[in-house]
């Protein structure tokens, strides 16, 4: 089991790799934050009566020397949360809802053109925490929307997708293949809490180099109206209560494509 564990985790790490080689990563700073990750989890998930696990026990779980574990500890204890992490998935979901929420569409279900105020509601409805007039701003800026000559905001885009060089694009990898290692490593766990989650995929290695380009079309297709679904439910169960127990729940799709 060791041995196929290590193997899955080599076929796990080839496109991780890849994608910090082509960032200038170096392989002793993807060491260190290893290393970083390691003590994080052993301190957060392995302690007693949810207290964070002592200095000798994340040692041993770990490997490291009870002096290194302290010491990741005090980086890991100065690290500031960013509070912009999931901006990405926000942005989707304020566009999701101005195209969804009857209360900034037409009768017949296209998204209105919004007043100032009517825009800090759609706002305060999908936006969260997220300051208003940097919100605007940054729609602006990716053209999501355009100012008219009154005042009002248009909507340009349905979907969210910055671009190649735009820092969100990495910070939403990393919240993508979080939420599906997430997943998979749930389901793996004998002592986890609760069923399987769902998880499935659809693949075949006999498909013409011709076909390809079909299926592309065919998944954003398809895919994008299964996501609109999602959206759609989600929207409609969203809680409205400030003290109200929330959890993050949501579905992805990827397209598989591995070129001999």
């Amino acid at each position: 089991m060791r041995d196929v564990v290590f193997g899955s985790c080599r076929h796990l790490l080839r496109p991780v790799v890849r994608f910090l080689l082509r960032q200038g990563v170096l392989w002793n700073e993807f060491a260190d934050l290893a290393k970083e990750t390691y003590v994080e989890i052993a301190r957060a998930e392995y302690g007693i009566d949810g207290r964070p696990t002592n200095n000798s026990r994340v040692a041993m779980l770990t490997g490291l020397s009870r002096r290194e574990v302290a010491r990741v500890r005090d980086v890991l204890l100065d690290v500031v949360p960013n509070a912009d992490e999931r901006k990405g998935n926000r942005m989707a979901r304020i566009l999701a809802g101005w195209h969804k929420d009857s209360r900034f569409t037409t009768r017949d279900g296209a998204p209105r053109d919004l007043s100032t105020g009517d825009f800090h509601e759609l706002l305060s409805a999908y936006a969260g925490d997220l300051p208003h007039t940097a919100v605007r701003k940054e729609m602006l800026k990716h053209e999501l929307v355009e100012e008219l000559s009154d005042g009002e905001l248009r909507v340009l885009k349905r979907d969210f997708v910055y671009s190649d060089l735009d820092p969100e694009i990495v910070r939403q990898m990393g919240i993508a293949l979080h939420d599906h290692a997430t997943t998979l490593d749930h389901n793996l766990n004998k002592k986890r809490k609760g069923s399987p989650r769902f998880e499935r995929l659809a693949e075949n290695s006999a498909i013409p180099a011709g076909s390809v380009d079909a299926f592309e079309h065919f998944i954003a297709e398809r895919g994008m109206a299964f996501l609109e679904d999602v959206d759609a439910w989600l929207s409609e169960h969203t809680s409205e209560e400030e003290d109200a127990t929330t959890v993050r729940v949501g579905a992805g799709a990827y397209l598989i494509r591995n070129d001999a």
